[in-house]
Formats: structure tokens, C-alpha cells, sequence
């Protein structure tokens, strides 16, 4: 229920990219095989690697139609569940973990395995 009250007052992303983060922290931690805390950097990892690994060659127009469009993005929605009260941080943790990690196209574009023809 936490989230859904993000949802009203938040409208900058798409309630799909919120569902996207929790999902791909669970991809990072089983892929790290550990439980609990991931550092932002962690995550962002594990959001490149889950993104394109469930959306491919469209994995960026699908952040981007999320309202996503860097990785600032991912913070602000990792503080906003934070603030909610639906995930938890240590001291250290801070937006600026998020801020400018990964180049988008870059990152999505070329990173991809296969692509459309």
C-alpha cells in the first residue's frame, strides 16, 4: 500500500519502472548470492544486466517510455521507496551513488547481445 500513495504523489515515473526495481534488486542480490543491502553501484549493475536481459535491443525505449532516462532516474525512484518505507539504506547510501554511472545509449544500444533487423 506504501507504494500506491508514492504512486498519487510521485507521477514523475511510471509505476511499471518502480515494479522494474524491485525486480531487478532481486536479480542483483540472487546474483551476488547474498541477502539484504546492495550498494547503488550494485544495483545499477544489476538493473543493466536484468533490463537487457527482459527487454533486449528495446530495453532503453522501455526505461524511456518509464519516464527513465538516466541513471539519476533509478536514484530518485530507489529514494522515493526509501522514504516510503519500502526499502531500507545505510549512512552511506545517497543519491549521488546514481548520479551520471552509465550512458544510456551507450549502455543499451551497444550492450545488447542481439538486435533487430
Amino acid at each position: 500500500m506504501a507504494l500506491l500513495s508514492v504512486f498519487d504523489k510521485d507521477k514523475r515515473y511510471d509505476p511499471e519502472a518502480y515494479s522494474f526495481v524491485m525486480s531487478a534488486l532481486g536479480f542483483t542480490t540472487k546474483k551476488l548470492e547474498r541477502k539484504g543491502h546492495v550498494s547503488g553501484g550494485e544495483l545499477l549493475e544489476g538493473i543493466r544486466e536484468y533490463a537487457l536481459e527482459e527487454f533486449g535491443p528495446m530495453a532503453r525505449l522501455v526505461l524511456e517510455h518509464w519516464g527513465v532516462k538516466k541513471t539519476d532516474d533509478f536514484g530518485e525512484i530507489v529514494f522515493v521507496m526509501i522514504n516510503a518505507g519500502i526499502l531500507g539504506k545505510t549512512e552511506k547510501d545517497t543519491k549521488k551513488d546514481f548520479a551520471d554511472r552509465f550512458d544510456f545509449k551507450n549502455t543499451f544500444d551497444k550492450g545488447c547481445r542481439y538486435t533487430i533487423h
